[in-house]
């Protein structure tokens, strides 16, 4: 087997109701005052603005507010956080949503941290020196980058998609309650349980991994039935607590390195999404050839019985 490191740092909280203590965590964290990030009205309209706010407030931490974040989270919007962070002397970013707002406050981080042009760090003409501290309540099952060291925006100009990872912009901790996602739309729980699926997948069908251990392969496999069996429960029963936990704790798992090596990933997704008010789950839905050097087949995935595979390209259409 391959030499191999992992590295986890982001504190978790998992459960009912754990949002309403993200006031005492980023006190915790040394926040002072917070940039609250989020994306569109479901945020307000459920009332977890609110509570995430009193929160803060009864914590002694002041904030600001920056919603607006679409899928394909957009460099401009991550420049007037920098801007308005900056003025408001924030020095805390807290991520109220999924994968996208994380991933823009990550940008934001990254901005605040690192002198010049924040694009620059994810064009790779910089070198990132380090990532202002980030909070996470996650409000959808997908992503993963509750848990992650990787984030991914969309220039404006020419829709440009490019991702960076590097270790500065781990979340010091997320807030998981399943509770939060009963409200999701069908489509957006599928597209969700789709895109965890392509994180555990990835990682397997890489060169890398066809040294990983057998105990690795299991975990995936295991990930993988977890996903398929629940999601088609939370959508007959989007108030399934249980079904909803399932898929929350493996979309955390699966991009935080515990399933897995992930050289090759789902890149090639990246630019069909922006411009075309795709999500990235849906574009992943799509058929992918990978041409990557020592890549397994779905025949080597020795794990999983050909029906659990036909399963997953039945879910995937």
């Amino acid at each position: 087997m391959d030499n191999f490191q992992f590295f986890a740092p982001s504190q978790v909280l998992f459960g009912k109701n754990v949002e309403a203590k993200v006031g005492a965590m980023c006190k915790k964290y040394g926040a002072h005052k917070v940039l609250v990030h989020f994306g569109g009205n479901s945020a307000k309209k459920s009332g977890l603005l609110d509570r995430v706010c009193s929160s803060l407030s009864e914590a002694g931490l002041d904030y600001v507010l920056l919603g607006g974040v679409v899928p394909n989270p957009l460099l401009s919007k991550i420049k007037e956080g920098v801007e308005l962070c900056r003025a408001e002397g924030v020095d805390f970013i807290l991520a109220v949503g999924g994968g996208s707002v994380i991933d823009s406050a990550k940008g934001i981080g990254y901005g605040l941290a690192n002198e010049g042009d924040v694009w620059d760090y994810y064009e790779r003409k910089k070198a990132v020196t380090g990532c202002a501290p980030i909070g996470v309540v996650l409000t959808i099952a997908a992503a993963g980058s509750e848990m992650s060291n990787s984030s991914v925006v969309t220039k404006d100009e020419g829709m440009l998609k490019r991702g960076l990872t590097t270790d500065y912009c781990y979340a010091k901790f997320s807030l998981l309650n399943p509770e939060l996602t009963y409200t999701l739309p069908a489509y957006q729980t599928a597209s969700g349980c789709t895109d965890i699926m392509v994180h555990t997948l990835e990682r397997y069908f890489t060169g890398q991994a066809t040294q990983q251990l057998s105990l690795v392969d299991n975990i995936a496999a295991t990930l993988l039935r977890n996903v398929m069996r629940n999601a088609k429960i939370a959508l007959k029963e989007p108030n399934n607590y249980a079904a909803r936990a399932e898929i929350m704790w493996s979309g955390t798992l699966s991009h935080n390195g515990i399933t897995g090596d992930r050289t090759w990933g789902d890149g090639s997704s990246h630019q069909l999404g922006p411009g075309r008010h795709l999500h990235h789950e849906h574009i992943q839905q799509l058929p992918h050839n990978s041409s990557t050097p020592g890549t397994r087949t779905i025949g080597q995935f020795k794990v999983l019985t050909e029906e659990d595979m036909a399963n997953i390209y039945r879910a995937a259409k």
